[in-house]
């Protein structure tokens, strides 16, 4: 008969070992806060699910399985993933959040058989990890421009608004992230003769990043500096209230056209409604279209797609940056089609 252990005593452990720096990453790096919570998030939904659906979460030591014993186990792991994903689904999520539960349980798998040596059977393998092409929302550069430059518009907002909306205008020219740019001091600028540089090293990425910044952005910089150079620039803000910030300002600078909001469900394409109103710009603005809206202005003006890597920290296999590149391209091409569309109709 086989033995079989519950799957959530397992999980907590591997939480466990994982807050204590007992399992690390393969470069020897403890996992990161983020990652943690995740993991609390997956055995939540583990637990939830077993309770709503009664299915038993267990496993056993498939090295001690006969042949028949196996293929019994082979069908429960596939009949698992089956009505786990299912239940998810059900309760409204998308591809990629139920594809981020099935890549932390491949990563709980992978734990029971290096660093427990419990022979799991690699069952993990049957669980397909799916993945959803999220539309870029960015800033167009007249977009940008009229946020960095239009003083009306900047004098009609409140104090903290503000601050929020020349934050947001530093983070589009930079492509820093939310978690960098709130970890900036006087350190991470530096002035070279009558030039000004940011200098920083990527808390996600762990990248050096060395870039020139325009007077706009010293100008921002000077406006923030504090005097203890221990102090953030940009002092602190929850990243609620930041988003939150952003959505009235957008709605504030007439950001208001309507845009095609999709997601997918088992590789589905769905159009997300809104019953009450048109998705528009303005409610989709946050703090991930800093960064997305200086890659692509960087492309979109024409600089080599080397150089744009090098400052945002892409690889040269990176997927999401060949979508920054199709879709500055996409940009680039209505514009031309503009022009082509004027002169043709000069020649009527």
């Amino acid at each position: 008969m086989k033995k079989t252990t519950p799957i959530p005593s397992l999980f907590k452990q591997f939480i466990k070992d994982t807050e204590t720096g007992k399992r690390l990453k393969k470069n020897g790096e403890r996992i990161k806060p983020d990652s943690i919570q995740n993991y609390h998030y997956v055995l939540q939904n583990l637990i939830q699910f077993s309770s709503d659906t009664s299915f038993e979460l267990r496993i056993c030591d498939a090295s001690k399985l006969n042949k028949r014993e196996l293929q019994s186990e082979k069908n429960y792991w596939k009949k698992f993933y089956q009505k786990f994903t299912d239940y998810l689904y059900k309760k409204g999520c998308h591809d990629n959040y139920v594809g981020s539960n099935i890549k932390v349980i491949r990563v709980f798998f992978n734990y029971l058989k290096n660093d427990k040596d419990f022979f799991t059977g690699d069952f993990q393998r049957l669980f397909y990890v799916r993945k959803e092409e999220i539309e870029i929302l960015v800033l167009s550069p007249e977009q940008l421009k009229f946020l960095i430059h239009d003083k009306e518009f900047e004098n009609s907002l409140s104090v903290s608004n503000r601050r929020i909306k020349d934050i947001f205008v530093f983070g589009c020219t930079t492509g820093l992230r939310y978690s960098d740019i709130f970890l900036l001091t006087n350190k991470n600028f530096e002035q070279v003769g009558n030039e000004w540089y940011l200098k920083l090293k990527s808390k996600k990425t762990k990248t050096f990043s060395h870039i020139k910044l325009p007077a706009y952005a010293v100008a921002i910089y000077q406006k923030y500096k504090p005097k203890n150079v221990k102090n953030p620039v940009f002092g602190s803000t929850s990243l609620f209230n930041f988003n939150k910030s952003l959505k009235q300002i957008g709605e504030l600078a007439n950001f208001t056209a309507s845009v095609e909001v999709s997601r997918e469900k088992q590789g589905k394409r769905l159009l997300k409604q809104n019953n009450k109103a048109p998705n528009r710009f303005c409610d989709k603005m946050s703090s991930h279209m800093m960064r997305r809206t200086a890659i692509t202005t960087l492309l979109i003006l024409g600089m080599p797609e080397h150089l744009v890597r090098k400052i945002s920290g892409h690889s040269h296999a990176s997927g999401s940056f060949n979508r920054y590149v199709h879709y500055a391209q996409v940009y680039i091409d209505k514009e031309i089609e503009k022009v082509h569309l004027k002169l043709e109709n000069s020649m009527q």
